[in-house]
Formats: structure tokens, C-alpha cells, sequence
């Protein structure tokens, strides 16, 4: 069975089996919007998702509800395809998860790029639509927002990591995207999982640790695996997300409904879901000081050796982005001062 037909039967079997949700949704509901939820209950993802649907449907009272399917019908990595074909109405996915079909959107993943989820997510929104929406590398959806989670840090099982030289010969968990090829930069043996195999890679040694944002730590449980943290600040690396819909199913959403919605989505959203990544970052350090995990926070040196580790990636990056007619050194230089400009208006007030 292909993938496709695969999922069309678990949408088809979810939305038959909890068809009471749509059922119990207000009379007048004219749109009833399916979402696929891959995240763990807890986790932003999943709870700004239900939010964002509890908010749809009070701005147009009623008439457009959603759908949250309580049990995913496609992967993180399906995700996109799930959307464009139909078979669900709403998702979001990491666009590193599907290696090599996302160029563009590896602009925010670099190291050290901030510390705020809320004002790295807030300067790429900006970006996408100033420089990078018109390259349609999102062709087939309709993109919800972009944004990213708080920066990447290091958790392992091994032995604390001081120096990049620390991290040689570890396999290491990585979520995708251009750190894939940092972390073959710095001699690290790279695993591609998603966010939900974290727990099972480390309980069971098949990874020496993970690079993950903070805001993991509670949610997915790594005080009960993990045995050393490093903090890089600025980050070691972060993760480009989408949000998208269904173009079809969103149109057949009356005019006016939709433009009580829009206000919602594109820099609205990004802003509270990165907010709410930096409220979840906020946890990690109480929780890991409980579980007695020691903490190191990186310094300078370790930071000039990353980013100059980097530097060809970028340039190798800059090349791949002119082959879609987007200049990448101006796309990361408004990334960068968008970025410093929005944590100078946060330490303003």
C-alpha cells in the first residue's frame, strides 16, 4: 500500500472513529478543519496548535472549528505531503525532517544565532515573507507561519562536553536540516530521529546523546536518561518548523471568516509560538538542577571554533541558495540584524 493510501486510510478510520468531536461542534459550523498532531500533549507544538483552534474558532464564532486528531495519521516527515494531498487540513513539521527537499529554510538553522525563540521566530517570519516566500519552495500548501524552537544545546550519557573536540566519534541524535553537516564538521556521528525517539535512543545507548533545545528536557523526560548538559549560548544549532494548510481546504473557508483568521497566522503566530518555546526553555535548567545533571555552559573558545567550523557551510550554503535566485548572505545578514534589533526593543522595556 502506498503511503498516500495509507494515510488516507488512518485519516479516514480517525476522523470515523472520534466523529463525535465534529458532531459536538457548534450548528452552525461551516468548516470543520482536520489537524494532524504528532508532538507530545505538553510539548508547545501540540499545545499552541490547540490554542491557535480554540482562537480560529472564536473569531468566527463558531463557524470554523478544528479537528484535533487524537492520534497522528502521518509522521513528522509525511506531514507536508499529508497536508498538500488532503488527507489532513492542518499540520506542522520540522523541514529538516525530509532531508534535501527544503534549501532555503536552512537560513535559520545555523549556529549561534540568538537566544530567544520568540525573537529568532519573529525575524524569520519577517524574512520568509520579505525574502524567501516568493522562491515558493512551499508550493502545494499554504503556509500557516515559520518559526523555530529555542536554540539547540547538548545532552549526552558519556562524559561532559567542554570542547568541540569533546563531541569527536559521539553518535548524536540531530533533527536534520544543515546541522546534519555541522555535526560531520565536528566529527560527530550523526542519527536523524525525530523529537518523540529522544527518550528510547539514550535509555537504550543506541545514541551517547542528543542535541536538543531546552525546551525538551521536561516534556520528552531527559532528566531521567540523560547525565551531562552543555548550554551553548547562541545556540549549537536551530530547527526551521512550518506550519501549512490544505490550499483547497482553506479556500472553501467563507472570505470573510478567512479574514478574521489571517490575523492570527504569519507573525502572530510565530511570535506566540516562539514565546511559548522560551517559556518552555525556562524549565529545563530547575529541572535538570533537580535531577543533580551538571550543567556546562560553553565558552568563548568553543563558541569561535563553531562558528568557524561553519563558515564554509554557509558559503556552500550562499551558492545553493542563488540556484533559487535568493541571495543568502542578504538573507542572513536580515536575520541577524532583525534578530539583534528585536532583543534590543526586549531589553528596552
Amino acid at each position: 500500500m502506498s503511503i498516500k493510501k495509507h494515510l488516507s486510510a488512518c485519516a479516514l478510520s480517525a476522523t470515523t472513529l472520534f466523529s463525535a468531536l465534529a458532531l459536538a461542534s457548534p450548528a452552525n459550523a461551516q468548516v470543520v478543519l482536520n489537524v494532524n498532531n504528532w508532538a507530545g500533549p505538553t510539548y508547545p507544538l501540540a499545545t499552541e496548535a490547540a490554542a491557535l483552534c480554540e482562537d480560529i474558532k472564536t473569531v468566527t464564532e463558531g463557524r470554523v472549528v478544528c479537528n484535533i486528531l487524537p492520534k497522528p495519521v502521518a509522521t513528522p516527515a509525511q506531514t507536508f505531503d499529508a497536508v498538500a494531498d488532503g488527507i489532513v487540513d492542518i499540520g506542522y513539521t520540522v523541514h529538516g525532517y525530509t532531508e534535501g527537499r527544503f534549501v532555503l529554510t536552512k537560513a535559520v538553522e545555523f549556529p549561534l544565532l540568538g537566544d530567544s525563540a520568540e525573537n529568532m521566530s519573529v525575524a524569520y517570519q519577517r524574512v520568509y515573507e520579505g525574502l524567501l516566500a516568493d522562491a515558493k519552495e512551499h508550493e502545494g500548501v499554504k503556509v500557516l507561519a515559520v518559526h523555530v524552537h529555542g536554540p539547540g544545546q547538548i545532552y549526552n550519557i558519556r562524559k561532559e562536553i567542554k570542547t568541540i573536540a569533546d563531541l569527536n566519534g559521539l553518535k548524536m541524535r540531530v533533527g536534520g536540516g544543515v546541522f546534519n553537516e555541522v555535526v560531520a564538521k565536528i566529527g560527530v556521528v550523526p542519527i536523524l530521529k525525530a523529537a518523540t525517539e529522544v527518550y528510547e535512543l539514550l535509555q537504550t545507548g543506541v545514541a551517547d546523546g542528543v542535541f536538543f533545545a531546552k525546551d525538551g528536557v521536561v516534556p520528552y523526560n531527559l532528566t531521567e536518561v540523560a547525565k551531562y548538559a552543555t548550554f551553548v549560548p547562541g545556540g549549537m544549532y536551530n530547527l526551521s518548523f512550518g506550519w501549512f494548510a490544505n490550499p483547497d481546504k482553506w479556500n472553501s473557508i467563507p472570505e470573510a471568516d478567512r479574514a478574521l483568521i489571517e490575523p492570527l497566522l504569519g507573525e502572530a503566530l510565530a511570535r506566540r509560538l516562539g514565546a511559548k518555546f522560551d517559556e518552555a526553555d525556562e524549565e529545563a535548567p530547575k529541572a535538570l538542577a533537580e535531577a543533580g545533571i551538571p550543567v556546562y555552559v560553553a565558552e568563548e573558545a568553543f563558541l569561535a571554533e563553531l562558528a568557524e567550523l561553519t563558515a564554509p557551510l554557509r558559503e556552500a550554503w550562499f551558492e545553493e541558495a542563488k540556484t533559487l535566485g535568493v541571495d543568502g548572505e542578504a538573507v542572513l545578514e536580515a536575520l541577524r540584524t532583525t534578530v539583534a534589533e528585536l532583543e534590543a526593543e526586549a531589553s528596552a522595556n
